[in-house]
């Protein structure tokens, strides 16, 4: 994994409306932590932000933060994000060593097509879309390839069943799916014959009538008696 040097300005001042204030410059407040050191508040420029994070690495990128003083090797490890614009508003940086193994979620991405599913009505589901893996940070990869090519109704391709690459693990179940090969759904009705579907629509009908017949016919003399003696006190 190749690294990127981002800058980063330290002594930026603390509180909502200083941060507000640095993102309108075009900044990102950001605090560096890890490895013993105090947090060192800093504000990197948010262009080059952007750009260390949407390469090949992702947001798993190896990033040499120069900070007055010297340089901090660092992940980014939490990104907080507006949730109308969904941008960063503000990133946590992780100091990390070459040798050490961290802690990390990679995304899973699906390669090729179901052919045999798709032609036979069903769906590909992916409930994991992402894995969690630990490794040294040169080698975290980009993402994870999934290969569902030749998948068949009722296949089912599960965390142990992927190679991962040398030096990198995982501690995710290796029973938990992560693609499976649904058939068509198929309701109760469908199953039943056209004409014998319609048979049952018409008996619904009638049961329904019948239980609105018997509720109307639940009124006792009493219950009309009533009703005639609350007219009478009425009209006195």
């Amino acid at each position: 994994m190749a690294e990127i040097t981002l800058k980063a300005e330290t002594g930026r001042p603390s509180g909502s409306s200083a941060s507000k204030r640095l993102r309108r410059e075009g900044k990102i407040p950001a605090v560096v932590y890890g490895h013993g050191i105090d947090p060192i508040s800093i504000a990197v420029d948010a262009r080059e932000l952007r750009g260390a994070l949407t390469g090949e690495a992702g947001t798993n990128a190896l990033l040499t933060l120069e900070i007055e003083g010297g340089n901090q090797l660092a992940m980014a490890k939490v990104l907080q994000r507006d949730p109308v614009r969904n941008v960063v508003t503000h990133i946590d940086f992780q100091v990390v060593r070459r040798d050490e193994v961290v802690t990390t979620d990679v995304p899973i991405v699906l390669v090729g097509e179901a052919k045999a599913v798709v032609s036979a009505g069903g769906i590909v589901e992916n409930p994991l879309t992402s894995l969690t893996l630990q490794a040294t940070p040169s080698n975290i990869p980009s993402s994870i390839e999934v290969d569902v090519e030749g998948l068949a109704i009722g296949d089912v391709i599960r965390v142990g069943d992927l190679k991962l690459p040398s030096g990198v693990a995982t501690l995710v179940d290796p029973e938990e799916a992560i693609v499976s090969a649904q058939g068509q759904q198929v309701s109760e009705l469908d199953l039943i014959p056209e004409a014998d579907a319609e048979a049952l629509q018409d008996l619904a009908a009638a049961q329904e009538a019948a239980a609105d017949a018997d509720v109307a016919g639940d009124e006792t003399p009493a219950d009309a008696a009533g009703d005639g003696g609350s007219g009478d006190a009425a009209s006195e």
